[in-house]
């Protein structure tokens, strides 16, 4: 059978899968990422697509990495978590295999396999925010994914929504990510925790003596605990001004909430598009673009790299 291998990098490990053309992942395999060792990444890439190989009949393999990936689509130019400074990963995976390759930001790689196969099927602009511990997302304008000039666009959670407001990990201020993501939504709990610590009681029960972490903020959310809801509703109110600022500008379909955070479900998506109507320009004269929850989960990235790999 004759498929395409799509790869998403992650900092710990690097997971891989055979898709068909439907996007389906056929077979799956994972190995730790060495990063300790980045030019080994190459490898160990090439060591998952041969693995693969033996089983199917392989046309291209497609890489999603976290990082700003060229506009040839061939390299890597930084990539943080992983040391990279302009590596060259597309020709070391295409020596190394035989293979044509391509390489997508993850993010990016990640909100294609939405658009192709899971919720945002059938759109053709669609904006895909991944809301995990920081933000990401992918934009897609009229059936094409938007990379920009140099392949770096897409970088939504550094818009900044509070000029002089609290310090990201990009080391500016006021990003969106630093009131919208996983992180923020920590940061809020162990906060009210602190400020509240009876309201809190049931997620600092959850937490079992130690630090408040994302999972115990959404089961405590689940059980309708209003302290764990309140920290859900400061993170989703933030998330509807930053999506309509993006509608201002780009004026999607609709808009995906993908990544860990998106887990939560309603508990995210609900009041976000409340927020979104509220801070909607011009909201009694346009439609207001659905809010949905992606559908494809970890298998996302392996199937928009993989279908990447066949477009121009």
């Amino acid at each position: 059978m004759s498929v395409r291998i799509g790869i998403d990098v992650g900092g710990t490990k690097i997971a891989a899968g055979a898709v068909g053309d439907d996007g389906e992942v056929l077979a799956f395999l994972r190995k730790p990422t060495p990063a300790s060792d980045p030019s080994a990444v190459a490898g160990v890439i090439a060591e998952c697509v041969r693995e693969l190989a033996r089983s199917y009949d392989v046309r291209g393999v497609g890489i999603g990495a976290a990082g700003f990936v060229d506009g040839t689509r061939t390299t890597i130019v930084f990539a943080p978590n992983l040391a990279w400074r302009n590596e060259p990963l597309a020709l070391r995976v295409a020596d190394a295999t035989g293979l044509p390759v391509v390489v997508e930001n993850d993010a990016n790689a990640a909100a294609w396999g939405e658009f192709r196969f899971g919720v945002a099927a059938g759109y053709s602009s669609v904006v895909v925010v991944t809301v995990g511990t920081g933000i990401g997302g992918g934009i897609i304008v009229d059936g094409r994914l938007l990379r920009g000039s140099g392949g770096f666009a897409g970088e939504i959670g550094h818009i900044n929504v509070v000029p002089g407001g609290l310090r990201c990990g990009c080391g500016l201020a006021g990003c969106w990510e630093a009131y919208s993501s996983g992180t923020a939504l920590v940061r809020f709990a162990r906060a009210l925790a602190g400020e509240r610590p009876r309201a809190a009681a049931r997620m600092l029960e959850l937490a079992g003596g130690g630090d408040i972490a994302g999972l115990h903020v959404t089961q405590a959310a689940r059980e309708g605990d209003p302290a764990a809801l309140e920290c859900f509703a400061h993170i989703s109110h933030w998330l509807g001004v930053g999506l309509a600022d993006l509608s201002a500008v780009l004026d999607p379909e609709a808009y995906v909430l993908a990544g860990g955070v998106s887990e939560a479900g309603e508990l995210l998506a609900a009041p976000t598009r409340t927020s979104l109507e509220e801070s909607l320009t011009a909201r009694t004269f346009r439609p207001m673009p659905p809010v949905m929850v992606a559908t494809l989960g970890s298998n996302a990235g392996i199937a928009g790299a993989a279908d990447l790999a066949g477009t121009d």
